[in-house]
């Protein structure tokens, strides 16, 4: 019993070192359970149902090839930069609003016009088309990478986002846009009050073409969204007139009009506003005499048709009622 003081100091000793052998083998398992965790996450595949069907997309894509305009805002805003995307309809390749944000990504041709060779060389893993413009090459696109398709092009942009956030595997971040959208239409809904009681017309300029715009377009959306009242003739959940005749201006009367040209630069929309909006008819309209007629981008109130544009057709919206 001599060693006994000796056993009572080796005891704790010997027990501390397990303690910090456990603790360390913890730490160790902690770590590689993070990282187990971390490369499920990478690798765990998903179905997106879309336009032409599901289509499983292995992990969350890195390079993806977007061949709308109004996709290639969605992707923007969602923080993904595109590798490819096919050139805005005007623009030199790009709209003004993001042409920024655009630098060094590859032109893939057009929507109606796509360049598959180029869409192949850039060796994506993603792709996201429109069955409305792109159906006839979905087998081809396929074959190249996984691709998902939205349904059409027209009225409510808000659903092709939400099938864009998902393909891109960032719903989370999809619905923090949408919500701080939506916030802003409310916002902006009650500091418009009373002003949501006017007739709001809207009016488009093409060459050999006038359309007076419905419901379901991309700004008569907005304007639903917001509330504003609409003329008779436009309170319909259509797109547009189209092919709208003089003897049609009547129906573009309303308490304030927004008209937006669609120029692709020989002049001929241009002169075909000019042309309209000179005519005694017009003139005689009740929204022309009181001086409510305002042009805004074409651009921006219908051909980008994404979310961006649609925050940019809200600031329109605010600088011409309330400032």
């Amino acid at each position: 019993m001599k060693n006994l003081p000796l056993f009572k100091t080796i005891i704790p000793f010997l027990l501390i070192l397990i303690l910090a052998a456990c603790g360390s083998g913890n730490t160790e398992t902690s770590s590689s359970k993070e990282q187990d965790k971390q490369a499920k996450t990478e690798d765990t595949s998903y179905t997106v149902e879309h336009a032409m069907g599901p289509t499983t997309i292995e992990k969350t894509p890195e390079k993806v090839v977007i061949l709308t305009n109004e996709g290639t805002e969605a992707l923007l805003a969602l923080g993904v930069k595109p590798v490819g995307a096919v050139q805005s309809w005007t623009g030199d390749p790009w709209y003004d609003h993001i042409a920024d944000e655009m630098k060094d990504v590859q032109v893939v041709g057009l929507e109606d016009q796509v360049n598959i060779e180029a869409i192949a060389a850039l060796q994506p893993d993603l792709i996201i088309g429109n069955k409305m413009r792109q159906e006839k090459i979905y087998e081809q696109l396929s074959a190249i990478a996984p691709t998902v398709f939205a349904e059409d092009l027209r009225g409510n942009w808000k659903v092709n986002f939400e099938l864009y956030a998902k393909a891109l595997n960032l719903e989370e971040k999809g619905k923090e846009v949408m919500d701080a959208y939506d916030a802003r239409i409310a916002s902006l809904k009650e500091q418009l009050g009373d002003k949501l009681n006017m007739k709001v017309s809207m009016v488009r300029f093409m060459a050999g073409d006038v359309r007076i715009y419905q419901k379901d377009s991309f700004s008569g959306v907005i304007l639903e969204q917001l509330g504003f009242a609409r003329p008779e003739s436009q309170d319909v959940n259509e797109f547009a007139i189209k092919g709208a005749t003089k003897e049609q201006m009547p129906l573009m009367d309303g308490d304030i009009l927004f008209y937006f040209t669609y120029e692709t630069g020989d002049g001929k929309a241009s002169e075909l506003e000019k042309e309209w909006l000179e005519d005694p008819l017009f003139k005689n309209l009740e929204v022309a005499k009181k001086g409510e007629v305002y042009k805004v981008d074409d651009v921006i109130w219908n051909t980008a048709g994404g979310v961006k544009a649609a925050n940019l057709m809200l600031d329109d919206i605010e600088n011409t009622f309330l400032k």
